[in-house]
């Protein structure tokens, strides 16, 4: 009955659809022929299908809005990826949020965004403030993004670039082309939580790899890649989300090696690129964008109010994410794409980058030693980038540490939140640049010796 359930709630299985015979569905879910015949009288009872004499078993249920709360693990909504995000996204100015994913707005270029604002205000056609983009998205950003590319090794002519409103709108459009319900995505143990909310909502089955401090675990990978026949692996290959490490040269032709033996669609989704100094080995750079998909963005490093993120990819694929994403978005912002073309081209963004670097190592180091005094050790040694993928001592549990910070105004982030596996229930992800207001220890102390 669960299952059904599932499938019904997750929109794999519509109001009209047939439902296994139940011969098939006993040898599939190996029970006997009567368990079958409860669990699909006990359906028809809720109402949840009808029977068709002589023909079978219909999906009946009126279509429910769809929760995603409730695809995937039942989570205690202190290691849900939906708590963590709401409570970031609508913290009040007294919450401090080392949790969360961003900079402060006190680290952004504001000045840089306000004159690139009154520039554009003053000199920009009238189509630009008004009108819709054109179709892959703002033509000379799309060439600079392809000149930046090229720096960093990959060959992607502007008409392989389509702008997007974020990085998490490519992977979205990604997911309803490459993907349908019930395929298996292979994802990082642990990834970025929002990799797991978005799968989960296109129906994808979900199977996770280790990750180690050079990569995902090459034996692993393999041995799920003939297991389980996936379709895409989504990745972060430098600065990874949440763990702060960078794919080794070794692990990446690896990895590229068995994509092409297994016809394996990889997503590399690069949004902190430019938080590195020395740029680690991306996967799209190696493939030349064949098997595999470069995603960017500005959220992090530029604006979250601009949205502006892009997809590098085969051209034929993005042809077809063209259309998708004007059957689902019609155009990218057109303004959003001017701002940032703005500030590439007068310096501002560099300037920022090189200043945004410097005071990031600082606060590594000034949170490394500070969670150091609680007993909170590192996982690794980020080479760059905002976060610290901690583990905690004395076997205490990340999520009821959250549950009792929120109390008292500190957002964070437990390990779980970041797990397919839930295996990771004694780390928790800080973020530096959020670290820097002493209370942010102090209610983490208590919050710890509480939970002890």
């Amino acid at each position: 009955m669960g299952a059904v359930h599932q499938r019904i709630a997750r929109r794999a299985l519509t109001p009209g659809a047939k439902l296994p015979s139940i011969r098939a569905l006993a040898e599939t879910m190996r029970v006997s022929k009567s368990t079958v015949v409860e669990a699909y009288d006990r359906l028809a009872a809720e109402g949840a299908i009808r029977s068709r004499p002589g023909s079978g078993f219909y999906v009946a249920a009126p279509l429910a809005p769809l929760s995603l709360a409730e695809i995937g693990p039942r989570l205690d909504r202190a290691v849900d990826p939906f708590w963590v995000s709401r409570q970031s996204l609508d913290a009040g100015e007294g919450m401090l949020k080392p949790g969360c994913g961003w900079l402060p707005a006190e680290w952004m270029p504001i000045d840089g965004i306000r004159r690139a604002l009154r520039g554009l205000g003053r000199t920009a056609e009238i189509a630009a403030l008004t009108d819709y983009g054109p179709a892959l998205g703002l033509p000379p950003l799309r060439r600079l993004l392809s000149r930046r590319l090229s720096e960093r090794g990959m060959d992607a002519p502007p008409d392989q670039i389509l702008l997007t409103e974020s990085g998490t709108q490519a992977i979205d459009l990604l997911c309803r082309l490459l993907i349908g319900p019930g395929d298996t995505v292979l994802v990082d143990d642990p990834c970025y939580f929002n990799f797991l909310a978005l799968l989960r909502a296109h129906g994808a089955k979900i199977v996770g790899v280790p990750y180690t401090p050079s990569g995902p675990d090459i034996a692993l990978f393999a041995q799920a890649l003939a297991e389980h026949r996936p379709r895409l692996y989504v990745t972060n290959s430098g600065l990874h989300n949440p763990t702060g490490a960078s794919l080794a040269p070794s692990v990446a032709h690896r990895l590229l090696k068995l994509a092409e033996a297994h016809e394996l669609i990889i997503v590399e989704d690069d949004i902190f690129a430019d938080f590195e100094h020395e740029p680690a080995p991306r996967l799209a750079a190696l493939d030349g964008l064949d098997r595999v998909v470069r995603i960017g963005s500005f959220s992090k490093t530029l604006s979250a109010s601009v949205r502006c993120g892009y997809i590098a990819g085969r051209r034929d694929w993005i042809e077809s994410l063209v259309d998708l994403r004007i059957a689902t978005g019609f155009s990218s912002p057109r303004l959003s794409a001017e701002l940032v073309l703005a500030m590439l081209k007068d310096g501002s963004y560099r300037r920022h980058l090189e200043a945004l670097h410097g005071r990031l190592a600082k606060a590594r180091a000034a949170t490394r030693r500070r969670l150091g005094a609680l007993g909170i050790e590192p996982w690794i040694e980020p080479a760059a980038g905002m976060f610290l993928w901690c583990r905690l001592p004395g076997g205490l549990d990340a999520g009821e540490i959250a549950r009792r910070a929120i109390s008292a105004d500190l957002v964070l982030a437990p390990g779980n939140v970041f797990s397919p596996s839930q295996t990771a229930s004694g780390f928790m992800r800080f973020n530096v640049a959020q670290c820097t207001d002493d209370r942010v220890y102090g209610t983490l102390e208590q919050a710890m010796k509480a939970a002890a």
